[in-house]
């Protein structure tokens, strides 16, 4: 593994000598330099929270779906479910749209043992906690969305679908992260924290101001 696939040391002891601060120091600190935004990109990666587990970020962003990510929505949801999304919604200004997410972990998920599992399973709980909210804020508004579940690779609304989405393919093709073969297994690599994320992804059929203006809602100031 080379260097640029794991957090330097010296960058980790300074996350670790700042946490306990706001949320809002953290983020300034983590994203001082960012990669160019992908041409997809209508809100760039930045990080959130659900009111009250500031302890508990999520790098998140809005995009529209390019064709590769398209063909993977298709393959996943089905074309009945993308009609059955844009004929829900209706032609006022609504368009798919995927908002993937990223977690740093504690532990390099690259790794086996105990305590990877026991930190994957803290990171799947954000997430769905996360999800959940979204997509229910969502379509509460009359729109369509559902998230990923990464542990299965499957819609957690949408039941019926029985496709495995590649969360390791959208990230690369929506925020330019890059990947690397282990074995039988692609393997994201997030610009500043290497192999110690957790990837996981929602999408949505609405306008894209509202989306964005949810999301906002969440990330942290700079």
């Amino acid at each position: 593994m080379t260097a640029a696939m794991s957090m330097p040391a010296a960058l980790s002891m300074h996350i670790e000598s700042i946490k306990g601060q706001n949320c809002v120091s953290l983020d300034s600190f983590l994203y001082s330099t960012t990669m160019a935004p992908s041409s997809s990109t209508l809100l760039e990666p930045k990080l959130a929270a659900l009111a009250g587990k500031c302890n508990d970020p999520i790098e998140c962003s809005v995009h529209t779906l390019p064709k590769p990510l398209m063909r993977e929505f298709r393959h996943v949801f089905g074309e009945k479910y993308q009609q059955d999304a844009m004929q829900e919604d209706g032609d006022n200004g609504t368009e798919l749209l995927a908002i993937p997410t990223n977690q740093q972990a504690q532990e390099d998920l690259v790794a086996v043992g105990e305590e990877i599992e026991f930190e994957k399973d803290r990171l799947l709980n954000v997430f769905l906690d996360f999800g959940k909210e979204i997509c229910d804020r969502i379509r509460a508004m009359g729109y369509w969305a559902d998230y990923i579940d990464p542990c299965s690779g499957l819609p957690m609304i949408t039941r019926e679908c029985n496709k495995v989405y590649s969360e390791v393919d959208g990230m690369e093709c929506l925020l330019n992260y890059r990947a690397y073969n282990a074995g039988f297994c692609k393997v994201l690599t997030h610009p500043k924290w290497g192999t110690s994320v957790y990837p996981a992804t929602i999408f949505c059929c609405a306008p894209r101001d509202k989306v964005i203006g949810l999301v906002k809602e969440y990330q942290f100031s700079s």
